[in-house]
C-alpha cells in the first residue's frame, strides 16, 4: 500500500500520531487545502470566532490535561491575532503547537496579500519555530515540534505552513526525533540533592516555595509526600496554586503583592526558601533587595537560566521537579511539628484573608465562596485583574490541573476561551470562568463557539463596572482620578448578551440571589453566563504596593465615606437604582 499523500494530509496524520483529538482554528485563503483534508478526516476541529481565542483555547486544554494543545490561523491578521496567546503560553510555560498558513514559498518576503513573517515576530515568544519549505518536511518537523513542546520547561512552537507545501505530494513516514542539540535536563545532580536535604534539615524556619513546574511535572504528590514528612509550610504563587492542598494546615495560601499576610511574613522570617519551579518574579519577591533577608535559598527548576536569575541562589538544583523532590523525600528525615509552626499559625489566626459582609449589596468575595461551596471540584478559569485575584483567594483550591490562569503576561479575555478550552479537554468536569466584566468583552465573541458546539461552560462576571484593578491603583495611588477606567453605561446588558447567541443569562443583583443564580446555572448543561452586579468600589485586599518588601502590607478600607457615591456619579442609571446614592 502506498503511503503517498498531499502535505495537508500528512500534517493531519502528524496530527494523528501524536494523540492530538480536538484542535482549534479559523480558515482562511491559504490553508484552504488543510481545512478540505480536514473535512474529510475525524480530526475534531473547534471553529473560533477569533484567533487569540483559538491560542488560548488551546492553551486551557492543555493546562487541564497535560496533553499538548493545537491551535490554527491563516496566514498574516490570523497569525498576528495568534501572538497574545503564544506570548501567554510562553510566559506561563504551556506545551502549545502554533499552526499557521503562510503565502506559496516563492511570495514569501514580496509582501504578498496576507503575508506576514510570523516566525520572525513570534521568534522572542516561542520555545522554538519552523518556516516549513518542502513537504518532505512536514513529519520531521511535527515530531520535533510536539517533543519541543512538552518536554523539558514546556512552551509554545509554531510551525508556518506555505500553502504550496500543503499541496505537494510526499511519502510519508513517521521519523524518530534526533535534536543534537537540544538536551533538556531531567535528573537532578545527586549531590546537590543531598546538598538541599541537609539544608532543610537544619533549617529551623522552612519555607517551601511552589511555581508552576511542579503541576507541568506532576509532582504534586511528591510535594505533598514532602512536606508533610518535615512539617514545612508550603506557599505558592498564582501559577502554582491547586498543587498543595489549601484546605492543609500546612498551606500557606498564595505569597506576593496579593497574598496572604502570614505567608508573606512566614517568607520573610524564614532561613531556608525551597524554590520549587518557581522563578522568583517581581510580584512575589517585591523589592528584590530586602526579600527573604536571612533566608539560605535553595532553588530547583528544570530551567537552568531561571536559577539565579532574579535571586542570589545558595544551592541550584537543576531538573525536573518530581525527580528532585522524589529524591529530596528520600534524604530527609521526618520532623515534628516545632514553634516556627505554632508562629505560622499564629500569624494565620491574627490576618485571615476576609472581608466585610454586606447584606444590602453583592460583595465579589461572597460570590467566590458561594462558587466554591456549590461547585468544589470544578475546574477554575479566570480573567485577569480583581476577579482573578479574589478567585485565588476565597476559592478553597486543591487539584493543580483544576486552576487555571494567566500569570506571568496577566491576559485580559484569557479566561472565557480558556474555559472552553479546558471543558473540551475534561468533558467529565463543571469548568466555570471567573469574569469581570471589562475583561469578558474581550472575547465575549467567544460565547457563540460554545453555542454552537455545545460546550456547556459556565460564566460568572464580577459585575463593577469598571476596569476593577486599574481603578483600585487609580483610586490608591493617583487621588481617585479614574481616567478611561469606568465602563458604566457602555458596558452591554450581559443577560441578553449572552440570549442573543443562543447561551442562558442570569442576574443576581442582591445577596440573597446569588446562591438561586448558581444552583440554576450548574442545573443546566448548556453555556451559562451569571451577571453578579458587585459593589463598585470593593478592593483587593491585602496589598503590597509595587516596590515595597511584601511584608510591608496595606489592609486597604473597604468603602471610603462617600466614596460609592463618587462613583456613582459616572455609572448608569440603572445601577444608580441598584446601589442607591448613600455610600457604604
Amino acid at each position: 500500500m502506498s503511503n503517498k499523500m498531499t502535505g495537508a494530509q500528512a500534517v493531519l496524520e502528524s496530527l494523528k500520531r501524536e494523540g492530538v483529538d480536538v484542535v482549534f482554528g479559523l480558515p482562511g485563503g491559504v490553508l484552504l487545502p488543510l481545512y478540505d483534508a480536514i473535512y474529510q478526516s475525524d480530526l475534531h476541529h473547534i471553529l473560533v470566532r477569533h484567533e487569540q481565542g483559538a491560542a488560548h483555547m488551546a492553551d486551557g486544554y492543555a493546562r487541564a490535561t497535560g496533553k499538548v494543545g493545537v491551535c490554527i490561523a491563516t496566514s498574516g491578521p490570523g497569525a498576528t491575532n495568534l501572538v497574545t496567546g503564544i506570548a501567554n503560553a510562553y510566559m506561563d510555560s504551556v506545551p502549545m503547537v502554533a499552526i499557521t498558513g503562510q503565502v506559496n514559498t516563492w511570495l514569501i518576503g514580496k509582501d504578498a496579500f496576507q503575508e506576514a513573517d510570523i516566525t520572525g515576530i513570534t521568534l522572542p515568544i516561542t520555545k522554538h519555530n519552523y518556516l516549513l519549505r518542502s513537504a518532505k518536511d512536514i513529519t520531521r518537523v511535527f515530531r520535533e515540534a510536539f517533543y519541543i513542546a512538552r518536554t523539558g520547561r514546556p512552551g509554545p512552537v509554531l510551525i508556518d505552513l506555505p500553502r504550496d507545501v500543503t499541496v505537494d505530494e510526499v511519502e510519508f513516514t513517521w521519523p524518530e526525533v534526533s535534536l543534537p542539540g537540544y538536551h533538556p535536563s531531567f535528573k537532578a545532580h545527586e549531590m546537590q540533592i543531598k546538598k538541599a536535604a541537609k539544608a532543610l534539615m537544619e533549617a529551623e524556619r522552612p519555607v517551601i516555595y511552589v511555581g508552576g513546574g511542579v503541576k507541568y511535572a506532576a509532582a504534586h504528590r511528591e510535594l505533598y509526600s514532602l512536606a508533610t514528612k518535615i512539617n514545612a509550610p508550603v506557599t505558592t504563587t498564582l501559577m502554582g496554586i491547586g498543587c498543595f492542598p489549601e484546605d492543609h494546615p500546612l498551606s500557606l495560601g498564595m505569597l506576593g503583592m496579593h497574598g496572604t499576610k502570614y505567608a508573606n511574613y512566614a517568607i520573610q522570617e524564614s532561613d531556608l526558601i525551597l524554590a520549587v519551579g518557581a522563578r522568583f518574579d517581581d510580584r512575589v519577591t517585591g523589592k528584590i533587595s530586602s526579600f527573604a533577608p536571612r533566608a539560605k535559598i535553595v532553588h530547583i527548576d528544570v530551567d537552568p537560566a531561571e536559577v539565579g536569575k532574579n535571586v542570589r541562589v545558595d544551592i541550584p538544583v537543576v531538573g525536573d521537579a518530581k525527580n528532585a523532590l522524589e529524591g529530596l523525600e528520600k534524604e530527609v528525615s521526618p520532623k515534628p511539628k516545632g514553634a516556627w509552626n505554632e508562629k505560622i499559625d499564629g500569624w494565620r489566626k491574627d490576618h485571615p484573608l476576609t472581608y466585610i459582609p454586606d447584606m444590602t449589596i453583592i460583595k465579589p468575595q461572597y460570590v467566590i465562596e458561594k462558587l466554591c461551596e456549590l461547585a468544589p471540584d470544578a475546574i477554575i478559569t479566570t480573567e485577569v485583574g480583581q476577579n482573578q485575584m479574589w478567585a485565588a483567594q476565597f476559592f478553597v483550591h486543591k487539584d493543580p490541573q483544576k486552576f487555571i490562569s494567566s500569570g506571568g503576561l496577566g491576559t485580559m479575555g484569557y479566561g472565557f476561551p480558556a474555559a472552553i478550552g479546558a471543558k473540551m479537554g475534561r468533558p467529565e468536569c463543571e469548568v466555570i470562568d471567573i469574569a469581570g466584566d471589562g475583561s469578558f468583552l474581550m472575547n465575549s465573541q467567544e460565547l457563540a463557539t460554545a453555542v454552537v458546539n455545545d460546550i456547556p461552560v459556565k460564566i460568572a462576571i464580577l459585575n463593577n463596572g469598571c476596569l476593577g484593578m486599574v481603578r483600585q491603583w487609580q483610586e490608591l495611588f493617583f487621588e481617585k482620578r479614574y481616567s478611561a477606567t469606568i465602563l458604566g453605561r457602555t458596558s452591554p446588558d450581559f443577560v441578553k448578551l449572552a440570549e442573543a447567541y443562543g447561551a442562558v443569562g442570569l442576574r443576581a443583583t442582591k445577596p440573597s440571589e446569588v446562591e438561586p443564580v448558581i444552583r440554576a446555572a450548574l442545573a443546566t448543561d448548556r453555556p451559562t453566563l451569571m451577571d453578579f452586579i458587585v459593589n463598585p468600589a470593593e478592593k483587593v485586599s491585602p496589598m503590597v504596593p509595587a516596590g515595597a518588601t511584601i511584608s510591608e502590607i496595606l489592609e486597604l478600607e473597604w468603602c471610603d465615606e462617600g466614596h460609592i457615591g463618587h462613583l456613582e456619579k459616572h455609572y448608569s442609571d440603572q445601577r444608580k437604582a441598584i446601589f442607591g446614592e448613600e455610600g457604604c
